[in-house]
């Protein structure tokens, strides 16, 4: 499920070097003692803060720079000394390290704490300030902005206690020489202090969003209420508590202080204490936010895990089984790891289950991926396995302490291909399986939706799968899917009003969509999120997830607040039942002209499949409907966009729509190979024929389900194959049955290109009776056949006598004559002029 990435090993890229250092201080051409290499901390710029034991009884903090993939030593202490935290300004100019007491060795850090906090300058290495000298632990953290400062003499740096409080120091530098660089006022630094949390049970900080979060007691509510908060800290360094989030917890959810993503203490994980509640934050760009917290069960048979999504609005809590008594209980701490990896969050507890959960669509479970037992093991340690929070939202980055070693974690495209492609009924029915479908379709198309390559495999999928499966329609989950995200990255703001699945439209939705065996989830609407101080005035994340929340409560307010494509089923009955134009309908051209002008300027180089190359009135006036009742969706729940950027938006959706039709059709003409050929009547349809006829059924199939219209050209390509591969009664049981339908450029290619065999003749009589009379009129002069001859004749005389008639100054009044029927001419002509003329020689 999981693609890893080799990224940093802390045995090639440091020990090694390391090794080559002690050698040459010592003085031999190899070193082969201990140097316990450790990983302290990892900043926002990837850079990795290490210590070893240096061969002279010292202790050494170096940096790893992931760019130049070089090592480079920041400083020595003469001694061995347990480093239990450490930070790097981004200057490289200061050093703070928080020591741990030394409990195991006769050496004692003076005087006698718990922990010994340093400010070190290092560039020269002149000065050592000691912050705090206290019984607990201290985390230090350096603030990093992404703006260039080196021409700033500032830094800042958090200071976070086992007590319960942070502070931020100020801390002001100065040159000296023109390149040294030292603290302005060392003895003033306890004064630049500036609390800024006072008290918490649990802290986190995000370093590439420079944001802490924390977790304290609600005063104001009942035992077991927590108040969640987060400080953003700005590019003045400056900071405000942005958003207040009220949480209920066990009575003591942590038994000391939990410090998340603030470094790696070693001497403190030698006896860690026991968690009842592991909780970490997650975000991402376009503007969510999950927070996620597990605890396990009292009876320890099943896990808890809830998530806050704070940008829809509502939280979800999980409740899954873990087995009986009698199974052997591998994982007793029973805390999974939460991985963040794009818009999904990964709940995986190892030899146990996988939880890949869609936090954009979190409606319905069955957008989300579960898989549970022995085959889904991601061969991850989760016990010594820690999340890092990458840059790159698309991937995490996983740190296994006890190897040193960092993979970057990727949806593997193979294993969700896989899960498609397989097909085991003897372990379990059909029904079972198509949740996991269904899910990992979303998740290539949507998420993984920009690789042309991965999308031609989805396609052969459903080239290898056209039956429908017992619980979804494939070709409209991929249709919707595909749209949904090529429609999402123009505007995120369409995120809860664009048909996403074919599932919402479903009136019974089928019980295997709706749940997961061995898994409970309770769904908990309108947390109470409150924003607070100036990010209701900021841009980017915080704008972008108000505008996420205020959304989704107006969303949820109204009824459908997603377009559904049933919808537009009556209005379409309507707009085909309508005889003669209106400017109704000539506004519905208007609109048609609008997207196929747009689809003209697409690569149309290949033509293999002849599309869009003649008018099909029928599925223009649908284009144009489409495009109507999505902008009027659209300008109703969506006003803020403009109707200009919603008119763009709706035409090119409609547009999309017939070029991926397209798409599908060029895909699976190059698969079967094939040719011009394919486009005449003069021999009957190969295998690969038949497949591409079986195809496009399905689309039809599909889109007419959905009630979405096709590319022009469509039914005149499909009737053609449908004459290559189906015998010709079962051909005309379609058209009757209107799954087909006849076309004119389809008709009078028929007329011309076949001989008249005697099977051809039926063929053409019996589809000659089947065409309404305007089209009758326009074809049956194409074939050179008596009966089209006597058609032509009956015409040619009818023309002849209503002239006459004309001439004359007789009236045509059949219908007050008894027994006329018009339908036979020229007879019933030459009988009335006859009648005429008798009666006026009779006066």
């Amino acid at each position: 499920m999981l693609k890893l990435k080799p990224k940093f090993d802390l045995h090639r890229d440091v020990v090694s070097d390391v090794l080559r250092k002690e050698a040459s201080v010592c003085r031999v051409e190899e070193y082969s003692g201990a140097v316990d290499t450790r990983i302290l901390n990892i900043e926002r710029d990837g850079s990795i803060l290490f210590c070893w034991k240096g061969a002279t009884g010292t202790t050494r903090i170096g940096k790893y720079d992931p760019n130049t993939k070089q090592n480079k030593l920041l400083y020595t202490f003469d001694k061995q000394v347990c480093v239990s935290s450490c930070s790097l300004n981004k200057e490289e100019t200061l050093l703070a390290v928080s020591l741990a007491q030394n409990t195991r060795g006769e050496e004692r850090l003076k005087p006698i704490s718990k922990c010994l906090t340093l400010l070190i300058e290092i560039q020269p290495i002149n000065n050592t300030k000691v912050l705090k000298a206290v019984d607990c632990r201290v985390k230090v953290q350096f603030l990093q902005s992404e703006a260039d400062r080196r021409s700033i003499l500032e830094s800042h740096l958090l200071l976070l206690t086992e007590d319960g409080y942070v502070d931020l120091y100020h801390v002001l530098l100065t040159r000296q020489e023109g390149y040294r660089v030292v603290m302005a006022h060392p003895d003033r630094l306890s004064k630049t202090a500036e609390r800024v949390v006072e008290d918490f049970c649990w802290v986190q900080w995000d370093g590439r969003t420079q944001r802490l979060y924390y977790l304290t007691h609600n005063v104001t509510h009942t035992q077991g209420k927590f108040l969640f908060r987060c400080v953003q800290f700005y590019l003045s360094h400056h900071c405000e508590t942005v958003l207040e989030l009220p949480l209920e917890l066990p009575a003591n959810p942590f038994p000391t202080v939990k410090f998340v993503n603030l470094g790696f203490d070693h001497f403190h994980t030698e006896r860690p204490e026991k968690e009842l509640v592991r909780m970490e934050v997650l975000t991402n760009g376009i503007g969510s936010m999950c927070v996620c917290y597990s605890q396990p069960h009292k009876d320890r048979l099943e896990l808890i895990y809830t998530l806050v999504l704070v940008h829809k609005d509502c939280s979800k809590t999980f409740r899954v089984s873990l087995g009986s008594e009698q199974q052997p209980q591998k994982a007793r701490q029973l805390h999974p790891l939460f991985i963040p990896i794009g818009y999904y969050i990964l709940v995986y507890l190892q030899d146990y289950f996988l939880h890949c959960i869609n936090t954009r669509q979190q409606e319905m479970l069955c957008h989300s991926l579960y898989l549970s037992g022995p085959d889904m093991d991601l061969d991850l340690q989760s016990a010594n396995m820690t999340v890092l929070h990458a840059e790159d939202e698309s991937s995490s980055s996983l740190l296994d302490l006890t190897t040193g070693r960092i993979h970057t974690a990727e949806l593997s495209p193979a294993y969700l291909l896989q899960l498609l492609r397989s097909d085991t009924p003897s372990r379990c029915p059909s029904s079972k399986t198509d949740p996991q479908r269904l899910a990992a379709l979303h998740c290539l198309l949507v998420y993984m939706g920009n690789d042309p390559n991965l999308e031609l495999k989805i396609i052969e999928w459903l080239c290898d799968n056209v039956n429908a499966f017992e619980s979804f329609d494939q070709f409209q989950e991929f249709i919707l899917a595909t749209l949904y995200r090529i429609s999402y990255e123009k505007s995120l703001s369409l995120d809860k009003v664009l048909p996403y699945s074919s599932v919402f439209d479903k009136k019974e939705i089928p019980a295997c969509l709706l749940e997961v065996p061995g898994v409970l989830c309770t769904t908990e609407l309108h947390i109470e999120a409150v924003f607070k101080g100036k990010a209701r005035g900021l841009q980017g994340f915080w704008s972008e997830l108000q505008w996420n929340r205020e959304r989704t409560k107006y969303l949820d307010a109204v009824p459908n607040p997603r377009y559904r494509t049933s919808h537009i089923q009556a209005d379409w009955d309507k707009l085909r039942s309508e005889r003669r134009p209106s400017s109704h309908m000539n506004h519905m051209e208007d609109n048609t002209k609008k997207v196929l002008s747009m689809v003209d300027t697409w690569c149309l180089d290949k033509k293999l499949v002849p599309l869009f190359q003649e008018d099909d009135h029928q599925q223009r006036a649908l284009i144009g409907l489409t495009v109507d009742k999505l902008r009027e969706h659209l300008n109703r729940h969506l006003p803020r966009l403009g109707k200009k950027k919603i008119d763009s938006l709706v035409v090119n959706y409609v547009a999309k729509l017939l070029e991926l039709i397209r798409h599908m059709l060029e895909s699976v003409w190059l698969k079967y190979k094939l040719g011009p050929c394919a486009l005449c009547f003069t021999q009957r349809g190969s295998p690969g024929e038949w497949s591409v006829f079986h195809f496009m059924f399905r689309i039809l199939e599909a889109m007419r389900g959905l009630c979405l219209p096709l590319p022009p050209g469509y039914h005149t390509l499909l009737a053609l194959l449908a004459v290559r591969c189906l015998p010709h009664h079962t051909f005309l049981q379609y058209i009757d049955h209107g799954v087909l339908q006849l076309t004119e450029t389809f008709v009078s290619r028929l007329m011309t290109d076949l001989d008249n065999s005697d099977a051809n003749e039926r063929l053409k009589f019996s589809i000659l009776k089947r065409l309404p009379e305007p089209m009758e009129q326009r074809i049956y002069h194409m074939w050179d056949h008596p009966v089209s001859s006597a058609s032509i004749s009956r015409d040619y005389v009818r023309t002849l006598l209503e002239r006459h008639n004309k001439n004359k100054g007789f009236a045509f009044t059949g219908r007050d004559k008894p027994g006329f029927r018009p339908e036979f001419l020229p007879l019933t002509y030459l009988a009335k002029i006859l009648s005429d003329i008798e009666e006026q020689g009779s006066v």
